[in-house]
């Protein structure tokens, strides 16, 4: 299943059959059928919350089926795996997953020779043991390939296997000088690690303990043995330790993990957690996790539970702790960064072997330290420090490629390096993930193993069929939006800069659900006439104009014929007259109550602050900083877009909700950072225009102590110290008056605003137009590849 990308998509239907009784009746049933078909991959993707699927692995369960019984040491203590290993032999002779993988020869050599040593160690199968020899005598030769998928510790066990299928007097089809080869190369493994000593080498002999036989140190690899009685929940190191040792948490852990899966046992486990985390994140990436509020909750709410509870499933696995702590803190849970001090660039690196200094992993864990919402969170600064230097580095000198595990791997970092959280809106960040998605939901620890939780077909096919319903309707709302400019001799006006795809796109990319309609008609309108009246009180009107105005605003219900006294200033009024009445209307009833003259209001104070900064200019007033600011974060015009909006998405907001301090606040942030973004990347253009901001008067108030470099690196200071204020309130969940959903409006116009500047300034960036036509103009289409 794959992406097909049409350049160029034209309506095929004929007018002529849309137009006829049959042709009306076969567009019904396609549309009843999409919808049949949406919801019956919703439905299934709900159940797949109930249970979570993992493949069972012949490599582990070859092991626990090779313990002896107490009572009776000739035979074995689990029959049932032993039973199982001789019904489940492929074709080939192999064992495994049912598909090999070209790159997966070494993990289908190692569950092979288990296998055939659990059926020799009780002497059955003979006929089985010939065939899986047989095909491990064929597939040798890819046991020293380096482009295969190497199995942690496979260079430690396979010798170990071999050496031990000698002692059972199993003719092992190897030349002795490649046995000598492979064993020199386990005895130098180990002597490094031996020499190191370090607690990462140690953990990771234990991990491989099945493959250590003699030469492990069973006192050392007990402190390994976690709650649940396990070694690092890992079936195959618990068997051999259970053999050993005969600890009674290693056969309850065992035992529970047969009565769950039946005669065989997963590769590791439990996986709950992490799975249903995978799920979680895959439909929040893909735009569809809207859909699935209950069942994300409750994954949620347990999930928490278990991170009060330091639960060993989630704190001793940085990928799980990782992307918990970060899902958990964009859904409003109170979490603590403090649990990823254990996840240092040297634990990673050098636990397990090192095996854990995977791009996924270190990717996961850059992801999770860009949400920084405290002030002494410096656990996460580091972390975001050399994850993502790391993450730079193996992208310059090539190091990350593409394979079966991760095919988009190299274009998933280097979007996550160039757009980070704070930058990232969701619609394009859902498009890409859409892209990328890779439905193989392979993974490989000693031995491969997947789970429909973590990847399937179902979440890429409802999220291309959610992307495109939604894109068709913005599509519909783009026009009606174009037609009320025209309407409204908006395009009549020459000063004015048209920029309506990128005001519609900012409301598209970020409020994109159908239901949300007056929300992102009211924010692109409101998006077009402050554009509208910036270019007037900059450079479009004259001082009677701008007062003029002001005073219709104001007085609200007036002649437009005798009062107006331009046909500019008449055509600006009647559109803000108009678009506020609207939206005022539409929100009173989302509402309950008239809010039309809050709207007003919102308005009076930009064109008044917008007219101070005119008066700043015409008179060549130098205001202080504090000044400039108090009037520049209104003036910056996102008062009226994002304002109004928050009456159309759902809550109730009281006057006193909108007259809170913590309403305020979360305006003013978001406003303060969109300022001082803008000011950054117009100080130029708008010194040579003869006009000061924010670094330019920081440049004249330090007395020429501060060059515009130091300025301007104080102001990104002070904009990412606004930045992250702004996500602790949005995330902030006790104590909150104002509803997260309103809140979410204030960082979804940060994210925009953070775009819009990432290079220059945003309106005529040809990758931003790019972005506008990923969002609303080219659909996706899913095809069976």
């Amino acid at each position: 299943m794959s992406l097909y990308h049409p350049t160029n998509l034209r309506c095929c239907t004929s007018s002529a059959s849309a137009a006829s009784p049959n042709g009306r009746s076969t567009i019904a049933e396609n549309r009843n059928a999409a919808v049949l078909s949406f919801e019956g991959t919703k439905n299934r993707i709900k159940k797949m919350f109930n249970k979570v699927e993992l493949s069972v692995s012949s490599y582990d369960t070859a092991w626990v089926a090779m313990i002896p019984s107490l009572n009776s040491p000739q035979n074995p203590f689990f029959p049932e795996c032993l039973n199982w290993l001789l019904d489940n032999q492929l074709s080939d002779g192999s064992w495994g997953l049912s598909h090999h993988d070209p790159l997966f020869i070494k993990d289908a050599i190692l569950s092979t020779l288990a296998s055939v040593l659990a059926l020799k160690r009780w002497n059955v199968g003979q006929e089985q043991i010939n065939k899986g020899l047989y095909f491990v005598e064929s597939n040798l030769a890819s046991a020293t390939d380096d482009k295969q998928h190497s199995p942690i510790g496979f260079d430690i066990i396979l010798p170990a296997m071999i050496e031990y299928a000698t002692s059972l007097d199993l003719n092992f089809p190897i030349e002795p000088a490649k046995l000598d080869a492979v064993v020199h190369n386990r005895e130098l493994k180990l002597k490094r690690a031996w020499e190191r000593n370090s607690e990462g080498d140690k953990a990771y002999l234990a991990y491989i303990l099945e493959g250590m036989g003699n030469l492990q140190d069973w006192e050392m690899a007990k402190k390994y043995q976690r709650k649940n009685g396990s070694l690092f929940n890992s079936p195959s190191a618990t068997a051999a330790a259970f053999t050993n040792f005969k600890n009674g948490g290693c056969l309850k852990y065992l035992c529970s993990v047969l009565e769950k899966f039946g005669n065989a046992v997963p590769t590791v486990y439990p996986l709950d957690i992490y799975a249903r985390l995978c799920m979680v994140d895959s439909l929040e990436r893909l735009g569809i996790d809207r859909h699935f509020r209950e069942e994300i909750k409750t994954v949620l709410d347990e999930t928490y539970r278990c991170w009060l509870l330091e639960d060993e499933n989630i704190f001793l696995d940085s990928v799980t702790c990782a992307m918990a702590f970060r899902i958990l803190r964009l859904n409003g849970y109170d979490v603590s960064s403090e649990p990823l001090t254990q996840f240092s660039e040297d634990h990673i690196f050098n636990y397990l072997g090192g095996h854990m200094k995977d791009i996924s992993t270190i990717l996961e864990l850059y992801r999770a330290s860009q949400f920084i919402i405290h002030p002494n969170e410096s656990i996460l600064e580091k972390q975001n420090f050399w994850t993502s230097h790391f993450l730079k580095q193996e992208l310059s000198n090539g190091s990350i490629r593409a394979d079966k595990l991760n095919k988009y791997i190299g274009q998933e970092v280097t979007e996550a390096l160039k757009f980070p959280f704070y930058a990232n809106l969701e619609r394009l960040s859902s498009r890409k993930a859409i892209e990328h998605y890779n439905i193989d939901s392979t993974r490989i620890l000693k031995t491969s193993y997947s789970s429909l939780n973590i990847r399937n077909e179902y979440f890429l096919k409802l999220a291309v069929e959610d992307f495109n319903t939604c894109q068709s309707i913005q599509q519909t709302e783009l026009q009606i939006l174009a037609r009320w400019i025209v309407e409204n001799k908006l395009d009549e006006l020459n000063f004015a800069r048209q920029k309506l795809a990128y005001c519609y796109f900012s409301a598209a990319a970020t409020l994109f659900a159908p239901e949300l309609y007056d929300a992102r008609i009211s924010w692109a309108k409101n998006g077009v006439l402050t554009t509208v009246v910036d270019d007037f009180f900059d450079v479009g009107g004259s001082e009677e104009e701008l007062l003029n105005l002001i005073q219709l605003v104001e007085k609200w219900d007036v002649n437009v014929t005798v009062e107006c006294c331009s046909e500019n200033v008449k055509i600006i009024f009647l559109a803000l007259h108009g678009a506020i009445s609207d939206i005022g209307a539409q929100a009173s009833m989302w509402q309950g109550r008239d809010v039309k003259y809050h709207i007003i209001e919102i308005w009076l104070d930009l064109l008044k602050s917008m007219l101070k900064e005119a008066e700043w200019l015409k008179h060549k007033s130098t205001p202080t900083m504090d000044e400039y600011m108090t009037n520049g974060y209104v003036s910056f015009a996102l008062g009226p877009i994002v304002l109004p909006a928050l009456y159309l998405v759902g809550p109730k907001l009281s006057e006193e909700v909108v007259r809170h301090s913590e309403f305020h606040n979360l305006y003013k942030l978001m406003s303060t950072g969109g300022r001082l973004l803008n000011d950054i990347h117009s100080f130029k253009r708008e010194s040579e225009e003869g006009k000061l901001n924010a670094v330019s008067l920081a440049m004249i108030q330090s007395n020429g102590n501060a060059t515009e470099e130091e300025c301007i690196k104080g102001m990104k200071s002070v904009i990412s110290s606004k930045r992250r204020e702004l996500l602790r309130l949005v995330l902030q969940e006790k104590g909150c008056v104002v509803p997260r959903a309103c809140k979410d409006l204030f960082w979804k116009m940060s994210k925009v605003l953070h775009l819009f500047y990432a290079k220059d300034d945003g309106f005529t960036s040809h990758e931003m137009a790019n972005a506008v036509n990923a969002v609303i103009r080219d659909p996706l289409l899913l095809t069976e590849s």
